[in-house]
């Protein structure tokens, strides 16, 4: 069936507020790239406690989406996978805001999200995270900050001559934060340079390019973007790293550098695994998962379920804190996916068809492409982490250590926010090398 894009003469800047700024302060930015926002609509201040129910059920859904995304495995031949589940989740909650009919089900359903209260407790999350912002262009990445810098946003590009719906831009507004930018997406020389300034320079100049392949027949690219960067509270000493064995799943036994510490952490152990949150210098963890098996390579050939993961943060979350001997593989790692096929493998078959369930963003408007890409570089001194979702449519119509962890196998890591506990990215170390 064709599909035939009418010519609109109401444009996207009638709709929205008038008014300027550029998309960055870090770079230049082409003349006609304006930031604007709804008419009217500031971000609203919400009670996180008033949707503790909610922001548990947003953790679900993001831990399911994590675990989707390690089965996918995106473009990692060698089975090394990072994602970020929290930026995926976000961008479906704010497509689920124009969503009606049976793909606002379906998205509610596959993706377990709060009826109500959804958009709040995503807002909720969103504010505990805008106190650690700061510009990722700003950062060290050879010395990474004591004080964590977690910078969340997210973008909209919005096609010029196709109206955009009020009400969508205003929830996006209103708790999203979200700013639109309204471009021509047939003027690919200007618009393309645009959207890849915005991925870069919110960061770090670690993605450079949108995920998605540009497309001119697009009229609207809804973007986030997590940059994140934090200093361990006890870095390791790079005296102590050294040379181990790492077993990957099948039994292969490769060399890698191994950081080695003693450090204060929780600790807990289920069927099957153990697990610490290592801290960083303030309000995140990394949390390692090891899958029993150790030197003879049974276990650690397939990600850790979500169903473990959420045992994992039951238990760690009541955890004591104590001395813990760890061994830690460096690692520098970076994916990129294709989420129409995630989201086939998430049942969002309807989200993916439909030429009418998002009319409330674009009269006609339908899914063309949706894609992710994320990186980490993880080492002595601590963590760098990036990942960019898009989703793009077509509108037509000193203690003694207790306890030991040796990360020597496949393992599965997660970098929680502390006070949500939301998994803002989650990988698969199948090789560090």
């Amino acid at each position: 069936m064709y599909r035939v894009r009418k010519v609109v003469a109401v444009v996207a800047a009638a709709i929205l507020a008038s008014g300027s700024a550029t998309i960055s302060a870090c770079a230049p930015q082409p003349a006609d790239v304006g930031l604007v926002k709804a008419d009217g609509v500031t971000r609203v201040s919400v009670q996180a406690a008033d949707y503790a129910a909610q922001r548990e059920a947003l953790n679900a859904s993001a831990r399911k989406l994590g675990a989707t995304l390690l089965a996918d495995g995106g473009d990692a031949a060698n089975g090394n996978v990072v994602s970020s589940p929290a930026g995926l989740l976000i961008a479906l909650s704010m497509l689920r805001a124009g969503a009606s009919g049976e793909s606002a089900a379906e998205m509610d359903s596959a993706l377990a999200l709060p009826i109500d209260g959804r958009d709040e407790a995503m807002n909720a999350v969103l504010a505990a995270l805008e106190k650690y912002d700061g510009d990722p262009g700003s950062v060290d990445e050879d010395d990474p900050p004591r004080k964590p810098v977690m910078h969340a946003v997210n973008g909209l590009f919005v096609d010029k001559g196709i109206p955009t719906g009020k009400d969508f831009l205003a929830t996006l507004a209103k708790h999203y934060g979200t700013g639109v930018y309204p471009v021509s997406f047939q003027d690919e020389a200007v618009t393309k340079p645009a959207i890849d300034q915005w991925v870069s320079s919110n960061t770090g100049g670690r993605i450079k390019e949108a995920p998605a392949k540009y497309d001119p027949d697009n009229t609207f690219s809804l973007l986030n973007a997590l940059y994140f960067a934090a200093a361990w509270q006890t870095p390791f000493d790079p005296n102590d790293t050294s040379a181990q064995p790492f077993t990957k799943a099948g039994g292969e036994v490769v060399s890698v550098p191994t950081m080695h510490g003693g450090i204060s952490m929780a600790y807990a152990e289920g069927a099957g695994w153990k697990a610490v949150d290592l801290p960083y210098a303030e309000g995140f963890v990394m949390r390692l998962v090891l899958p029993d098996g150790g030197a003879s390579g049974v276990a650690g050939a397939v990600p850790v379920s979500a169903e473990v993961l959420s045992d994992v943060a039951r238990r760690l979350e009541n955890a004591p804190v104590g001395m813990v001997q760890i061994s830690l593989p460096k690692w520098d790692h970076k994916t990129t996916f294709e989420l129409r096929k995630v989201f086939e493998t998430l049942g969002l078959r309807k989200t993916l068809a439909t030429q009418s369930d998002f009319d409330a963003i674009q009269q006609g408007m339908q899914l063309t492409q949706a894609a992710q890409a994320a990186n980490i570089t993880v080492a002595e001194k601590g963590t760098i982490a990036s990942a960019v979702t898009q989703l793009n449519g077509d509108a037509a119509s000193a203690l003694i250590a207790e306890r030991e962890i040796i990360l020597d196998h496949p393992f599965h890591y997660e970098i929680v926010h502390v006070e949500t506990d939301m998994p803002l990215f989650t990988g698969w170390v199948a090789d560090p090398r």
